[in-house]
């Protein structure tokens, strides 16, 4: 079903964007390596490449990378299955209860969210706005996040989203621009 998918985009990139075969092929060459770039190598280059639900490239290693966290922000990540699970229940406003370590990647950093509301309607906005240059992001049972704390200028790793279904530990890798 996914490889079908992929066979048919070219063909539904001209029919409804007016674009050349070979410009489609282009975008879609650009998005899967903006998605790659989201991990090393070593996990990306066998992961599944989604774009806004769509199987670009099917992959082989239970990762999945995506050039975009949120609509339009290009901040790459690539995910483990936890947390894809996870990342599925935040966008469907639906519970969520993490019973193992899940992973993420974003080594080209993110757009910025509010570091206490996961739906707050203008993150940028937000007292608690934190934009993270490259991290690591790990899902873990709530109960192992007891005495990590949740502000982001303490230095060091911090929980994000702790009061929601959704909290994870945020590990930068560097410092923030």
């Amino acid at each position: 079903m996914h490889s079908r998918l992929t066979s048919y985009l070219p063909t539904l990139c001209i029919l409804l964007l007016g674009l050349s075969q070979s410009a489609c092929a282009q975008d879609q060459q650009v998005l899967i390596d903006q998605a790659r770039a989201a991990a090393p190598a070593m996990v990306s280059k066998d992961a599944t490449i989604m774009y806004r639900g769509k199987i670009l490239v099917e992959g082989s290693n239970g990762w999945t990378c995506m050039p975009e966290a949120l609509p339009d922000d290009m901040a790459a990540m690539c995910n483990d299955a936890t947390w894809m699970e996870m990342m599925g229940a935040v966008g469907n406003k639906a519970p969520y209860t993490a019973t193992k370590v899940g992973v993420s990647y974003m080594l080209q950093g993110d757009g910025g969210v509010s570091n206490s509301d996961p739906y707050h309607p203008d993150p940028k906005s937000a007292k608690d706005f934190i934009k993270e240059g490259p991290h690591l992001m790990l899902i873990l049972p709530k109960e192992m996040l007891t005495g990590i704390t949740d502000d982001p200028h303490k230095g060091g790793p911090y929980v994000m989203w702790k009061d929601t279904p959704y909290a994870h530990i945020m590990i930068p890798l560097s410092d923030r621009e």
